[in-house]
């Protein structure tokens, strides 16, 4: 029996966002339901495969593929300018490799949100599922997945597209707008973590001098994320937010390839949403 509830941000953070595979392959066992998904970067990634009810895939294309140097090459990226093999990852594991379910993904009632940073402006934009295609879908992922420095921007419908964490990093305003008072956030840093400022924000006007919009966004990034952060607190102090965090610290980077890590970071999520369960029934008919 599904267990609905109204609305699911899911947070960025590059390879850590196994966690919230293993949050969700939790929710995905209970059958536990949501409305309405919005994601970020790998958190978008995610909201796919959940809504394309395949419990497995963010698993087996994270972990299992991770070593590939079609994945995650770093020759790639002083030759190329790409660390993570972005053709790969969007077009050739998704339609052959590890099939991705396009018609239960387009055919599903869920609402899914998936955030990116227009370079021009700076600002975020959201593009939902329902009147995209199969390929413009996958283009939009991308861009949300395509981090600065490690990637290159997106062309998509005239617009040039980025990570979409650099704009808004979790993005609950944004389903509080939408009409949402029941939100289940899931984040992949422990409680209390703030972002300081990043050494690159130095170079962001000398790498991507024709986007000053995004050179804005990266270098008011931590402070976004920060203030961002301190209002989920908030919300969640007055019960009006239910967050699944990491209990313990997560020993994985950003850019992880330890297999062990990977894995042990995946079960650690599963454990946390099982842990928070009985929480999460109570917060759903408060």
């Amino acid at each position: 029996m599904y267990s609905d509830y109204k609305a699911l941000i899911l947070e960025g953070g590059g390879l850590r966002g196994v966690y919230t595979s293993g949050v969700l392959r939790f929710f995905m066992d209970r059958e536990v339901r949501f409305s309405y998904v919005i994601g970020v970067s790998m958190g978008a990634c995610n909201a796919a495969n959940y809504v394309s009810q395949q419990p497995e895939r963010s698993r087996v294309v994270n972990i299992r593929y991770v070593k590939d140097s079609r994945y995650l090459s770093y020759r790639r990226l002083f030759v190329k300018g790409e660390l993570f093999g972005m053709s790969f990852i969007f077009n050739k594991l998704p339609n052959s490799l590890v099939p991705f379910d396009y018609k239960t993904f387009m055919q599903s009632d869920i609402k899914c949100i998936t955030t990116v940073t227009d370079c021009n402006t700076g600002e975020p934009l959201y593009y939902e599922k329902k009147g995209l295609g199969e390929a413009a879908y996958m283009k939009i992922l991308q861009a949300s997945c395509s981090l600065p420095f490690i990637a290159k921007p997106v062309n998509y419908d005239g617009r040039i597209m980025m990570d979409g964490g650099l704009s808004d990093p979790i993005p609950i305003r944004k389903s509080i707008n939408d009409g949402n008072d029941k939100n289940v956030l899931v984040l992949t840093r422990p409680k209390g973590y703030r972002k300081k400022p990043s050494r690159l924000m130095r170079f962001a006007y000398l790498r991507y001098p024709r986007y000053k919009g995004l050179c804005k966004a990266l270098v008011s990034r931590y402070s976004r994320y920060n203030e961002t952060m301190d209002f989920i607190d908030q919300l969640e102090q007055r019960g009006d937010a239910f967050v699944v965090r990491p209990r313990a610290e997560l020993y994985v980077g950003r850019i992880e390839r330890n297999t062990e890590k990977l894995y042990a970071a995946y079960d650690q999520g599963y454990r946390d949403a099982s842990t928070c369960y009985a929480g999460l029934r109570s917060y759903s008919i408060s």
